[in-house]
């Protein structure tokens, strides 16, 4: 795939945030690993498909695991991603290896597993929108309705799924819905308001009927969000507002299903906003597996060569 621009920042934010979760408390440890694992030793483990899906957010293994090593005092473990983001992978797919301390391994296997899990679940999702639409050429968009801080790694896992992000917050669009309306006074104060204070700043408007559609095109406006219409009603709107000559891009939005799809998109719309993406996605379901009996680290005088394992491949 492209490059899907992965939030880094974003990313060692939520890592960091986790994994005080796990470790926080008086003693700051994993007490069960840390009683029963001894700190030389050493194991390969690998990120294994429990159902098919499409993967996203892979280079948050590495993330968690190099955190968890830092704060353990370890060695860093040694990452390889056997697929790549937005892949495709059946149940029983390796999609990443790790070998190194056994501790680092099993202290970040929740972390990363409820990160990655949760965001190759949204690209599923989204993959299964974006299949639907195929050729209508209408894209399935992302909106705000986002976990409190996730939204960059969410949005991010539905490009990884083949969908397109929205605005990414308040600030960047503005977006005049029904509230705003009528705290305005009308749809035409609402935009003349905003165009005043944010000359720079796109702006979209939400529309329920056709009459507000044209008003909304004939004020300015450039994007309209068609909101709980019906096919029929939605089609009349798209026809209308063509019909003014100007180039206005479109949106369905609210209440959308993958049954009604791409009778939605058929009418011509640029786009369909799907929250469910975000707020509704199942995760796929991953899991973290020791390959074999843990290492121990070599003692001293004896041959590194003779300690370790076979590979997957070889297995």
């Amino acid at each position: 795939m492209t490059d899907l621009n992965f939030p880094v920042d974003a990313a060692a934010d939520v890592v960091e945030t986790a994994l005080d979760e796990d470790l926080g408390g008086p003693r700051g440890v994993d007490v069960t690993t840390a009683a029963t694992i001894p700190a030389h030793q050493r194991s390969q483990a690998e990120v294994v498909a429990r159902a098919d899906g499409v993967v996203a957010g892979l280079p948050l293994v590495a993330v968690v695991f190099d955190e968890v090593a830092k704060r353990l005092g370890a060695p860093p473990l040694t990452i390889a991603a056997v697929r790549q983001e937005g892949d495709a992978v059946r149940r029983g797919d390796i999609v990443a290896t790790l070998e190194g301390s056994t501790q680092v391994t099993l202290v970040g296997e929740r972390t990363m597993l409820n990160l990655v899990c949760r965001l190759s679940g949204i690209a599923t999702h989204t993959r299964e929108w974006a299949a639907r639409l195929e050729g209508t050429g209408a894209v399935v968009l992302d909106t705000r309705k986002t976990t409190p801080g996730l939204r960059a790694l969410e949005k991010y896992a539905v490009r990884a799924g083949g969908g397109t992000n929205k605005r990414m917050g308040l600030y960047d669009v503005a977006m005049i819905k029904d509230n705003h309306k009528l705290a305005a006074g009308s749809l035409s104060a609402a935009y003349a308001a905003v165009r005043r204070a944010f000359p720079e700043v796109p702006v979209q408007v939400e529309v329920t009927t056709t009459p507000e559609a044209l008003e909304a095109v004939a004020v300015g406006a450039r994007f309209l969000l068609c909101d709980n219409m019906s096919v029929e009603l939605l089609r009349t709107t798209v026809e209308a507002v063509r019909s003014t000559g100007e180039d206005v891009e479109l949106e369905a939005t609210g209440g959308l299903t993958l049954e009604v799809a791409r009778d939605y998109a058929l009418t011509g719309v640029d786009y369909l906003s799907v929250g469910g993406l975000t707020h509704s996605s199942p995760i796929l379901d991953l899991a973290l597996d020791l390959v074999e009996e843990a290492t121990p680290a070599p003692a001293v005088g004896q041959d590194v060569g003779a300690v370790g394992s076979t590979t997957a491949q070889q297995r």
